[in-house]
């Protein structure tokens, strides 16, 4: 008994697959933003919760990057003095400790979003 070989054609749509890699790379930047965002405004110092009202996470689709930031005209002072004595949980570097802390868990937010992008 002779067994004919199989073939298969595979057809990649390159320029999609980017396309879809790309808005996963962004979804996935906009949610680690704003996991980032969620955990900062948990430390922010607050008084009036003015400060941590104007915390925005953003992201540039362009260059693929995000950023977190706060926008009041003290965010710099509070963030980096660190003599300030703050509410129990509140602290200086409200920003920094999250960013360092939460690494693992943005790149797992970005890779899950990658993953998704590329199964659709």
């Amino acid at each position: 008994m002779r067994v004919s070989p199989q073939r298969t054609r595979l057809r990649l749509n390159g320029d999609a697959a980017l396309r879809g890699t790309r808005a996963g790379a962004i979804r996935g930047l906009r949610l680690g933003a704003e996991h980032i965002l969620t955990q900062s405004r948990k430390r922010v110092p607050i008084e009036e919760a003015t400060l941590e009202r104007s915390g925005t996470a953003t992201v540039d689709e362009a260059e693929l990057t995000a950023a977190v930031s706060y926008d009041t005209p003290y965010a710099v002072r509070q963030h980096e003095e660190l003599t300030y004595r703050h509410d129990a949980g509140r602290t200086a570097k409200y920003l920094e400790g999250p960013m360092a802390e939460e690494t693992n868990t943005v790149a797992e937010i970005i890779a899950a979003q990658l993953r998704r992008s590329l199964r659709g």
